[in-house]
């Protein structure tokens, strides 16, 4: 009897411990190092972010038309301006160049000066008139801007001077207590005879190496004694 007990027992508390076993292997315990999933941010008013975007996009072309306008002017004064070392050809507009457009405009069909080209078929037969009209056609740079007769007629009557900043200034009305000598003085034993030929720094040459400038001045090699 006693033996039938022990084993008994011996089998409710090995059925115990298994089952114990079996409750610790079930529960799982996360990692304080575990990684976190971030979450995404939700949109919550779709359409009042589309709405803010759109005035944006409208305020940006806005101001890219008001920039466009103030950049064709930029480079129209430009063109008026530069000339240093520049391959373009020289241009001064007519006196009558505003009535020459106009009927170049009606010639081409055109009778809104404000409108934009229909085409660009349109905007070539214009063009080209007014360059066989003018002598001076619009550059590559400046094509993509050019969209009415308005603009057409800015850019004819913008003058091109080609010359050096240097030799503008002698065409141009300088204050009285300003002179600009334009050719620079070189001293030549030949030529400058008013002491003997003699010049104040007589171990100094003059020597002109520009192929151009050759032609032009006269250089000087100076006499030393030593070495």
């Amino acid at each position: 009897m006693a033996g039938i007990i022990r084993s008994l027992v011996s089998s409710k508390s090995i059925n115990i411990f298994s089952n114990s076993l079996k409750a610790v292997s079930s529960h799982r315990y996360a990692s304080s190092n575990r990684v976190k999933r971030i979450k995404k941010p939700e949109i919550t008013d779709r359409d009042a972010n589309q709405a803010k975007s759109a005035a944006m996009r409208a305020e940006n072309e806005e101001q890219g038309a008001i920039f466009a306008g103030k950049r064709f002017q930029s480079v129209t004064q430009s063109l008026s301006t530069r000339g240093y070392l520049r391959a373009v050809k020289p241009y001064q507009p007519p006196a009558n160049v505003e009535e020459q457009l106009e009927s170049i405009a009606k010639a081409s069909g055109i009778t809104d000066r404000k409108g934009i080209f229909s085409g660009p078929e349109q905007k070539f037969t214009f063009l080209n008139a007014c360059c066989d009209a003018f002598g001076h056609s619009v550059p590559n740079s400046v094509l993509h801007e050019v969209l009415t007769v308005e603009d057409a007629l800015v850019f004819y009557q913008t003058p091109i001077d080609t010359r050096l900043p240097l030799d503008a200034i002698s065409t141009m009305e300088l204050p009285e207590n300003l002179y600009i000598q334009q050719d620079p003085v070189r001293f030549h034993p030949e030529t400058d005879t008013m002491f003997g030929g003699k010049s104040a720094f007589p171990k100094s040459s003059t020597i002109v190496t520009g192929i151009k400038y050759k032609q032009k001045y006269r250089g000087h090699e100076a006499k030393k004694s030593w070495p």
